[in-house]
């Protein structure tokens, strides 16, 4: 027990040092080190799109090709009440889907980035990594999902050929089939990632020999769905960008808490991955107001409503869910329901939770 305790150290310190000499190069120098993975954007242009999701046409054909093609989700996370009633819930309706028709999910794990079990790992499937050294994460604990990722995918025996990112605060309204198609990621574009607007400060990771600028999609690293292979070789890219990416004032300031997100997709892009843009992986209450075609609800932003369901974001409703109500303490058993009036996607995310927080066992633990 004891060398096995030392080779763990060892293994620790040797990553961190590792860490650390990538910081102090990637810092202080473009990334202009050739990296594995596929760059010929000729790729993109075989496929037929459909203009306004960027969906491949065809992908409709492979749900009668009898084989499946599983993914692996997985979920980083704290140990904090915050992240872990989140995740509970999330796991909860990951069950309930995950033998649905057309459902091409196949395991799940949360990544536990605390360093040390936690009293839910009966619960679910986990698998402990280690967080950054002390301080490195510069205040923001998002940069941990990325080193977490790496030590994952090192570590872990993963059966499935893909792997769906996902957060604790995404709520599964469906079975999920494999949205990726010929070597190209699954990820929802978000609006507020704009690699065009900032290309000067973009440039400093993903100089103009990897390409035009709008080889890097609009995405974070989650929700993708993205083959295993290419995930793991991008997945060290993004830990040492998003760190340097810190490290400097200049990119800390433009992007803020969206830093690791662009981090992403700027590593994505280094590695010659492209993405389906798929708008109807996820919706946003209380923006997105029907359920539709989509198969995630991320409850990201609060929903204030007065009692005739009028929504008065910015302003607290009279009737409310927002998720930062529950960061020192997970939240009730059976919250009220809206008002009437207010929209599909908000009712259905109250009664997820509800049903959730009223089945798993020892909610409130």
């Amino acid at each position: 027990m004891g060398w096995g305790n030392l080779f763990f150290s060892m293994l620790i310190s040797f990553s961190v040092a590792l860490i650390t000499y990538n910081i102090l190069i990637s810092a202080n120098a473009p990334l202009k080190q050739e990296l594995p993975g596929p760059s010929s954007p000729t790729s993109f242009s075989s496929l037929s799109i459909d203009p306004i999701i960027k969906m491949p046409l065809e992908r409709s054909r492979r749900y009668g090709s009898g084989k499946k093609r599983l993914f692996h989700t997985a979920v980083t996370a704290s140990d904090s009440v915050y992240n872990t009633w989140q995740c509970r819930v999330m796991y909860y309706w990951f069950k309930k889907f995950q033998n649905g028709p057309n459902s091409e999910m196949g395991g799940y794990t949360r990544i536990l980035h605390s360093g040390k079990p936690d009293q839910f790992m009966d619960e679910i499937p986990t698998f402990v990594a280690q967080p950054l050294p002390s301080g490195m994460d510069q205040g923001y604990i998002v940069l941990n999902r990325p080193w977490a990722f790496v030590q994952w995918l090192q570590q872990a025996n993963i059966k499935e050929d893909y792997i769906l990112m996902a957060e604790p605060d995404h709520i599964i309204v469906k079975p999920i089939p494999n949205l990726s198609k010929d070597g190209l990621g699954a990820a929802f574009p978000f609006f507020y990632i704009e690699p065009k607007k900032y290309e000067s400060v973009l440039r400093k990771y993903f100089p103009e020999d990897k390409g035009p600028i709008t080889n890097i999609d609009p995405i974070g690293n989650s929700p993708v769905i993205i083959g295993k292979e290419s995930l793991k070789k991008i997945a060290p890219t993004w830990m040492n960008v998003s760190l340097a990416m810190k490290k400097d004032p200049e990119t800390d300031k433009a992007f803020g808490w969206v830093l690791e997100m662009y981090g992403y997709a700027v590593s994505s892009a280094i590695h010659g991955v492209g993405n389906i843009l798929f708008k109807d992986f996820m919706l946003q209450p209380p923006w997105d107001t029907e359920i539709g075609k989509k198969f995630i609800i991320h409850y990201t932003y609060g929903c204030d409503y007065d009692m005739q369901g009028k929504l008065t974001y910015g302003k607290i409703g009279e009737w409310r869910f927002d998720k930062r109500s529950y960061e020192s303490v997970a939240p009730p058993k059976n919250l009220p329901m809206p008002p009437p009036g207010v929209p599909e996607s908000v009712v259905t995310l109250v009664k997820m939770v509800n049903e959730a927080t009223a089945n798993i066992p020892n909610w409130g633990s």
